[in-house]
């Protein structure tokens, strides 16, 4: 497995990750995903720390904290060898203060995931949203606390727009907090938006990009073509609102250009999309999912 470092950090990560949000299948959004059980999740994480895979992501909204549950009960035994990223500051519950970044719920939501990683620390904890109500220097303040007392490793954000990200970098400097060293980001083939304004500030100021749907949200896996009706098997009869929108004649465009890489090099589909993917700039990680061992 090639490692890269994630952004400036220093830190190496493996060029390929697993998304654990096939873990536990609660709610409509999850259980179109997977209901990947505890015994499925240990054979999956068997397979990825087998192949070099050892980076393994999941947030406490994802199955309502059943999918942070079962991957520390399938990382037992074995915590030093992965690499555990999960996110916070989406709504974990009906209180006032169970969503968005203060310190409240930053200490708290941190504690709660520790207990169900079944951990002591995490490698690296994400914001999974701006909160514009908590000032950036309180958020900083919160999470440089958690670094200095060993219960996370590095910091990063999801879902962050370029001055918001900026905004958060620039306090960090000016009062020499801990800093944000990864953005994990929606980019494919399909969904280039990260382009425009989060790659070259990437680029600036040093963050690395861990990438989520690298096959557009299942659309590049092949099976999906002009002129014929979604697959019976496939997931977005249920999940295409949560998907990010597409144009259908450029999303078939693009499929049938990579069918043509395809029969010239003999690669899938979505070998050549997550390929694509770790050729980009700033690109550190790219998660994969999957429900069963056989996917």
């Amino acid at each position: 497995m090639e490692y890269r470092y994630l952004g400036r950090s220093g830190f190496k990560v493996p060029a390929l990750g697993f998304g654990a949000g096939t873990f536990g299948g609660q709610g409509p959004l999850f259980s179109a995903w997977g209901n990947t059980d505890s015994a499925g999740a240990r054979r999956i994480v068997d397979i990825c720390l087998d192949a070099g895979v050892s980076l393994f992501d999941t947030a406490d909204v994802y199955s309502d904290g059943a999918s942070e549950t079962i991957l520390g009960a399938a990382l037992k035994g074995r915590r030093s060898q992965a690499i555990i990223s999960t996110k916070v500051s989406l709504r974990s519950g009906e209180g006032p203060n169970q969503v968005g970044s203060s310190r409240q719920h930053l200490l708290a939501a941190t504690e709660a995931a520790l207990r169900r990683l079944d951990t002591d620390y995490i490698d690296l904890l994400q914001l999974h949203a701006f909160d514009a109500m908590t000032p950036v220097e309180q958020v900083l303040g919160t999470l440089d606390d958690l670094v200095r007392a060993g219960k996370l490793r590095y910091i990063g954000v999801s879902n962050f727009s370029g001055w918001q990200l900026m905004k958060s970098l620039a306090a960090s400097e000016r009062l020499g907090l801990s800093r944000y060293v990864a953005n994990q980001t929606y980019y494919s083939l399909i969904g280039r938006d990260y382009e425009w304004e989060l790659m070259p500030l990437g680029l600036d100021q040093g963050l690395g990009a861990i990438v989520w749907s690298p096959l557009g949200w299942g659309r590049l896996t092949g099976h999906i073509r002009r002129g014929q009706p979604l697959p019976a098997g496939s997931r977005l009869h249920e999940t295409a609102g949560f998907a990010p929108p597409v144009d259908e004649e450029r999303l078939y465009r693009v499929v049938e250009a990579m069918d043509e890489i395809a029969e010239e090099t003999g690669k899938t589909l979505p070998q050549i999309a997550i390929n694509w993917l770790l050729r980009r700039p700033t690109v550190a990680n790219v998660l994969i999912g999957a429900r069963d061992e056989a996917q």
